[in-house]
């Protein structure tokens, strides 16, 4: 399946752009797991390794990792770089969800 195919979802796709060497990206790993179980089949959660596929780091001007992004029906809407607390994370897809 491609990027495109998947963040063309009718569910709400997070996508999270990581890197092996980035501390932060390895603290939310634990906060994406508990994201994606509270969130079931509400939304998809994929990690794309920016060192692993440079192509879509630098169509989408990925300039930091961890950088959030939510697709739905393949548009964007939301991105946010950082680490972000689950209970935000699970409140912004919710919203996603419903629309």
């Amino acid at each position: 399946m491609t990027f495109q195919e998947i963040t063309n979802s009718s569910v709400p796709v997070l996508v999270d752009f990581s890197a092996e060497w980035c501390g932060p990206c390895k603290m939310l790993a634990p906060i994406l797991k508990e994201v994606a179980s509270v969130m079931g089949d509400a939304a998809r959660i994929i990690k794309i390794d920016v060192d692993q596929n440079p192509a879509i780091a630098q169509q989408l001007k990925i300039m930091s990792v961890p950088t959030l992004m939510v697709y739905k029906e393949g548009k964007v809407l939301w991105r946010q770089s950082g680490v972000i607390p689950a209970k935000q994370l699970v409140q912004m897809l919710k919203g996603y969800v419903a629309a």
